[in-house]
């Protein structure tokens, strides 16, 4: 068979190999990368490219070491899918940088971010001062989100009719059914009160895959059933 002809094949099986891959794992993929997948997308593409280049190289065992590569990957999103404290060692969490218009710096020594990035990443979303910042964070897969103060905000439906809203950034308690002790201490909720709260609703913490408090002690959860999310009253200060 001609080199040309072998290379041709090559690459149409390696494309649609890559495409069963992609699909696999997900859309995921396609919007943001953990440091962990951007690794493996590298060494994936490095890996077809020089099988469909390469004609000396065994195919089999190309295919077999992609095999590898991005069954590795598939595995470790599903257990980061049931497990929190796996999740933050595979993708890391969000780090704080900017709290009530004040620059956190030992958080951006850190992550090793330079203070003209910080800068940098804010004009990219139009803000050109630091003040004017409510709170800013650096989530997992590098994209810093920025919470204006509510005075500088655009103009919301509830200002017009003088609803006064929430320019604070509520605190998660429960994620994928798991309480966040560290978060309890953070919202001045006990894990007594907050469990008593769910049952007095008629749930169960393990009904609940997600919670979070705002600054009026307002807390919304969402049930793995997927039903509409409910609110509970303030608690109650001990």
């Amino acid at each position: 068979m001609p080199d040309i002809l072998s290379t041709i094949i090559r690459s149409i099986l390696l494309i649609i190999g890559l495409f069963i891959i992609t699909k696999l794992l997900g859309k995921k993929q396609l919007s943001s990368l953990s440091f962990f997948e951007y690794i493996v997308g590298i060494t994936v593409g490095d890996i077809a490219g020089t099988l469909a280049m390469d004609p000396g190289l065994s195919l089999r065992d190309g295919i077999t070491s992609l095999i590898v590569w991005s069954f590795i990957p598939f595995v470790i999103s599903l257990i980061s899918l049931r497990s929190r404290a796996f999740r933050r060692i595979v993708e890391g969490k969000s780090t704080t940088f900017i709290e009530h218009g004040n620059i956190i710096e030992k958080n951006m020594r850190n992550e090793k971010y330079s203070l003209d990035e910080l800068l940098e990443q804010l004009r990219k979303k139009s803000v050109f001062k630091v003040a004017d910042v409510e709170f800013a964070s650096l989530d997992s897969n590098g994209e810093l989100s920025v919470l204006l103060k509510k005075e500088k905000q655009p103009l919301k439906y509830e200002d017009i009719i003088h609803i006064k809203g929430d320019d604070n950034v509520p605190v998660s308690l429960i994620m994928d059914g798991e309480i966040i002790e560290e978060n309890l201490q953070k919202a001045k909720v006990n894990k007594e009160q907050l469990l008593k709260r769910i049952k007095e609703q008629g749930y169960e913490q393990e009904e609940v895959f997600y919670a979070e408090i705002d600054i009026k002690g307002d807390i919304s959860i969402d049930l793995y059933d997927e039903n509409p999310t409910s609110y509970f009253p303030e608690f109650d200060q001990v």
